[in-house]
């Protein structure tokens, strides 16, 4: 068994290779806990795409041990609380409570990751709930728009799949199919256990040895990479009375030392009601409600870009503004103040974060996912800092470069017609 103490933090590896991280914080009287496993869209294909995000869903409909009752009764008459997301990299069953209750939640979680039950009359009903988020995020133009940018910018890569998968898919997972995908996906080696808060590591190994007894094996990840993809358009019909664009492209993931100054890059552009596209897109010029950039990371690709809506009348002129930012970043050099301003709503974001544990358990788990340890958040932040106003223009003027950006449009055929014009 393999030990490493990090500051405030530890690690144990068990011989079956199941992670066990904890942070142990004294002045609070809970926990936050997560099981984490290493499996997310990006390892689907077209034809079971969906089927992570379902099994998410499926662990809390019952067990071999308890009913989806149960599971919710176990924590909740405790005062506790169960959750879980999947995204394209990677899955979280995760439960926060008092600290005297862990036993209870652990176990929760232990018996609902091992011992599913997946009952066909469960997968039927609960098929239909999918497909209902489904149908919610076809019916909201914000959240829709960046399914359909990622598969824009990586088609042809299993990370331009949606993580909620099709409705042709939800309609036809069976038992066995989600069995298999378990038996294939799901192992000792690609499970991190994370816990935070009113915690002691001795107990929480302890817990992991005694209620972590399944064999899932040792499972490898064969996740394609992502090629350079040329910039390219497109344009979503949906009849709706905006027009909701994004202008972006993929650029380097968590593997990368740029990821710091790419994320500084982007505050001053576009995060928060001081940034550059927000006062002149919005606060001068009025003619948008929604403006921001984005940085969604991956291991190695973040998606980056621009997003608004507003409507026809006015996106020929909101999007000008926004190239000619493009243009401003990439040939003046930013002021001394501007950059400190971002560097400091960054640096305030992380920190002010940590102030919740289940937060504090979601850092320290996706650092050890993605770096193989547990990164201090004081390294997080230097890099931050050691971020200069030349390095700033000299990505910018790769990372903004027009040639390489792609465009997506989503609008009612009228109004895209007449952007076109």
């Amino acid at each position: 068994m393999k030990e490493q103490n990090l500051s405030q933090f530890n690690k144990t590896i068990l011989p079956s290779g199941i992670k066990i991280l904890t942070e142990t914080i004294p002045y609070v009287k809970s926990f936050s806990l997560g099981f984490w496993f290493d499996v997310g869209s990006r390892d689907e294909t077209p034809e079971n795409n969906g089927i992570t995000h379902f099994i998410e869903h499926m662990l809390f409909k019952g067990t071999k041990n308890r009913s989806a009752k149960k599971i919710s009764d176990d924590v909740e008459s405790y005062g506790g609380w169960l959750n879980a997301f999947t995204s394209k990299e990677h899955t979280c069953y995760y439960g926060r409570g008092l600290a005297k209750h862990i036993n209870r939640t652990f176990d929760v979680l232990a018996d609902m990751v091992q011992n599913p039950a997946f009952k066909e009359s469960d997968i039927k009903k609960e098929a239909g709930v999918v497909i209902d988020e489904l149908n919610d995020i076809e019916d909201n133009p914000e959240e829709l728009i960046f399914d359909k940018f990622e598969e824009l910018i990586y088609n042809g890569n299993p990370l331009g799949l949606p993580v909620i998968g099709t409705e042709e898919n939800l309609k036809r997972f069976s038992n066995l199919d989600l069995f298999n995908f378990i038996s294939q996906r799901y192992g000792n080696n690609n499970l991190t256990i994370a816990a935070s808060g009113d915690v002691t590591h001795e107990h929480i190994v302890k817990l992991t040895k005694d209620l972590v007894t399944k064999d899932l094996g040792n499972k490898t990840t064969d996740r394609p990479h992502t090629n350079s993809k040329k910039a390219s358009n497109l344009s979503v019909d949906k009849e709706i009375q905006q027009i909701h664009a994004i202008i972006g492209k993929s650029t380097v993931g968590y593997n990368s030392k740029k990821r710091a100054l790419i994320n500084v890059i982007s505050h001053i552009l576009g995060e928060g009601s001081s940034s550059r596209l927000f006062q002149i897109v919005r606060e001068k010029n009025g003619i948008c409600y929604q403006i921001n950039t984005f940085l969604n990371s991956f291991l190695d690709t973040s998606s980056f870009g621009v997003y608004f809506s507003t409507n026809d009348k006015y996106f020929e002129r909101s999007l000008n503004l926004v190239l000619g930012e493009f243009r401003n970043i990439k040939e003046k050099k930013v002021s001394l103040k501007e950059l400190n301003r971002a560097k400091e709503y960054l640096k305030g974001n992380i920190i002010l974060s940590l102030e919740s544990t289940t937060n504090r358990m979601f850092r320290m788990a996706q650092t050890e996912i993605y770096y193989n340890r547990i990164k201090p958040v004081e390294e997080t932040i230097k890099e931050i800092d050691e971020v200069t106003a030349e390095d700033v223009i000299e990505e910018a003027n790769e990372l903004l470069d027009e040639n390489s950006l792609s465009r997506i449009l989503l609008g009612s055929k009228k109004s895209l017609v007449k952007t076109a014009a």
